[in-house]
């Protein structure tokens, strides 16, 4: 039988993510100093777009009649797509965490314009909302400037 995990077992997570990495702290209280818990890289998200793309779209006939037309890209680009897909991957980590309770919160960091994705993919896989949330790039930075981040109010 599985023993219950204690309180001073379960750590508050900070998650500070973009596009291409997320850096994951966990700290004790929810203003004790962040220790770095691990990271996530995404190396598909700093190729370029052509790279992503296998080719262009194929030409087809039509199914009626003698007319010739080229086949639709993905309505979205495929930068938005790798990073859709990495904010999911972020989520279900954090998911997990909440879910098995090892993980007493979370806060959110990310940059402004993987933020949206982020609450999407959260919506999904998570059922928590993050103590704070704050729509900043810092990836890489200090820790001290990411506690001062989430510490203000």
């Amino acid at each position: 039988m599985a023993t219950a995990m204690q309180s001073s077992e379960r750590k508050y997570w900070v998650v500070v993510a973009d596009e291409a990495q997320a850096i994951v702290y966990t700290r004790d209280t929810l203003h004790a100093p962040l220790a770095e818990y691990f990271s996530l890289e995404n190396k598909v998200a700093r190729m370029k777009t052509g790279e992503l793309l296998s080719d262009r779209g194929g030409r087809s006939f039509d199914s009626l009649g003698k007319g010739r037309h080229t086949m639709a890209r993905e309505k979205s680009s495929p930068k938005r797509h790798v990073a859709e897909a990495f904010a999911t991957q972020i989520a279900e980590r954090i998911g997990k965490v909440m879910h098995d309770g090892s993980c007493r919160g979370y806060a959110l960091i990310a940059a402004p314009r993987f933020l949206g994705l982020m609450r999407d993919a959260l919506a999904t896989n998570c059922k928590v909302e993050p103590y704070k949330s704050v729509a900043k790039e810092v990836v890489g930075r200090d820790p001290t400037v990411l506690q001062k981040l989430i510490d203000s109010n």
